[in-house]
């Protein structure tokens, strides 16, 4: 549901900026600085005195329908950001377990720079990466076609749900983008385009000039990193010159795409194959199917998102009706149930648990991320243990499984009829079972990523389904109200009845 939010700048004029649920906080920001003609890299936006996250939309910032917003002079300083860059495969599998780099760098960094700095950074720990200069040649039906030019593949940036994939993105910041602060979690995916490695390299000079006279001083200084894959000025090739690299073998469309390091045009480097024992999902004897559900976006719980009327918190008659007859029953006397009754409570409590066939229990994960899994009558605790374990990161590392609220354990053990997850438990529904890290693991070990890189890929958004309207009564809210008792008169005992003058002075004092 659109609505209008107020932006008042240094100046103290107004303009009104109409926003959708959908719409980022930066969003705002750009318009209500179009509309004031100042410049938004200078900006930041505050409520009630206080600094609002630009990343968050306007759903999730927290924010009401009409809301007044200051527009406030950013800081010259930048701040540092923990930036973590997810590969795709087969990149993935040079960073075990996980398939992310992390690495701290300022909020001015554009989105360029950024993957450039992941490329031949410290956190690509010596590994030749290519990720801004991308050749894939033109097949059909797995027979190279054209006259061996190599087409661009660009990077595509997906930043919770935003994709950026142009250069007018890539020159964006991170504080443009609403991080100043805190940590971001980037996913890198390619895709081939029309454009042809020459021209889109050309196309490069115009956009990140800057970066490139910054990359041309720090190696007249002797301070260029060995592992630089990228040379857009120096060591771009011109049409048919002999260092675009012919296409030898053809590639079918289900092989790895062939990528060309700028340095050294002349080699074809083939992507790594090898997969790291510790990303491999190793399937159950039953195949069991797991679905993984990523962790939330927002700090804030969806419930305390969602704007409810007061009308649905008032009481009503027949919330006291059900109250009294709540008390009603707890001041009854209740005799003892005879062995006979407990008997049979007993037996329909065991043909209840044994009509269930099948359970899905969800396992809470310390990152919030989480994972369900199928379950019968024959499995038992160590089964949920096993499968556990083939998603996380560290396998050896001890923890423990309970359940809501943390008092029940249950426990890694098959041995007999009490281990089973739907007799030995009494589980006969959906549960949610939280993960609890022993004791004995180190601060460490717990900070590392949880998840496997290839469990991490298949996770989805969990989706909330809305709840439907309120069905309100033909009769109106005010059938469920009773008519207030007439007020007795003036001078009455409540009856009704009212006395006369003259025996008012009867009941005095005598």
């Amino acid at each position: 549901m659109a609505t209008n939010v107020k932006v008042v700048g240094t100046d103290l004029k107004q303009v009104t900026i109409k926003v959708n649920p959908g719409t980022y906080l930066t969003d705002i920001l750009e318009q209500a600085c179009e509309k004031l003609k100042v410049p938004s890299s200078k900006y930041l936006l505050k409520h009630k005195q206080k600094q609002l996250d630009l990343s968050n939309t306007w759903r999730t910032s927290g924010l009401v329908p009409g809301a007044k917003l200051e527009l406030v002079v950013r800081s010259n300083t930048p701040t540092a950001i923990n930036v973590a860059l997810q590969f795709p495969p087969p990149e993935s599998n040079l960073f075990p377990p996980s398939g992310r780099v992390t690495e701290k760098l300022p909020s001015d960094f554009t989105l360029w720079k950024l993957l450039r700095q992941f490329e031949s950074g410290k956190s690509s720990q010596g590994k030749n990466l290519n990720i801004t200069g991308r050749g894939v040649a033109q097949t059909n039906n797995g027979m190279a076609v054209g006259s061996g030019q190599l087409y661009y593949e660009t990077p595509v940036l997906t930043i919770e749900n935003r994709t950026l994939s142009t250069f007018a993105d890539f020159q964006k910041t991170l504080s443009q983008l609403g991080y100043n602060s805190g940590s971001v979690l980037i996913r890198l995916s390619f895709r081939k385009t029309d454009c042809t490695l020459v021209d889109a390299m050309a196309e490069m000079s115009r956009h990140f000039k800057a970066e490139e006279e910054d990359r041309k001083t720090e190696s007249n200084t002797g301070s260029t990193r060995n592992n630089e894959t990228l040379n857009l000025m120096d060591a771009m090739p011109e049409d048919n010159a002999p260092g675009i690299p012919s296409i030898g073998t053809p590639q079918t469309e289900t092989s790895p795409i062939i990528q060309e390091d700028i340095t050294s045009p002349s080699t074809t480097q083939a992507p790594a194959t090898n997969v790291d024992a510790m990303d491999i999902d190793v399937p159950s004897a039953d195949n069991r199917p797991v679905t993984i559900f990523s962790a939330p976006a927002s700090g804030t719980p969806l419930a305390a998102l969602r704007a409810d009327s007061d009308d649905a918190f008032a009481p009503r008659i027949e919330h006291a009706q059900a109250h009294q007859r709540l008390l009603k029953t707890a001041g009854e006397n209740k005799r003892l149930l005879s062995d006979k009754e407990l008997e049979a409570k007993a037996a329909a409590e065991a043909a209840r648990v044994s009509a269930v066939k099948s359970i899905q229990i969800k396992v809470r994960f310390p990152d919030n991320f989480s994972a369900e899994w199928p379950f019968g009558p024959d499995d038992t605790g160590a089964a949920l243990y096993a499968e556990v374990r083939k998603v996380m990161a560290n396998e050896t590392a001890p923890f423990k499984l309970a359940l809501p609220p943390g008092k029940v354990v249950i426990r890694d053990d098959d041995s007999g009829p009490t281990s089973k997850l739907i007799g030995g438990y009494r589980l006969s529904s959906n549960t949610l079972v939280n993960f609890m890290w022993d004791e004995k693991v180190p601060v460490e070990v717990r900070k590392q990523p949880f998840l496997k890189g290839s469990a991490v890929g298949r996770a989805q958004t969990v989706v909330v389904p809305e709840e439907p309207p309120d069905v309100v009564d033909e009769a109106g809210p005010s059938s469920h109200v009773p008519a207030p008792a007439p007020k007795p008169s003036s001078g009455g005992d409540g009856s009704g009845f009212k006395k006369p003058k003259w025996l008012k002075g009867l009941g005095g004092k005598k």
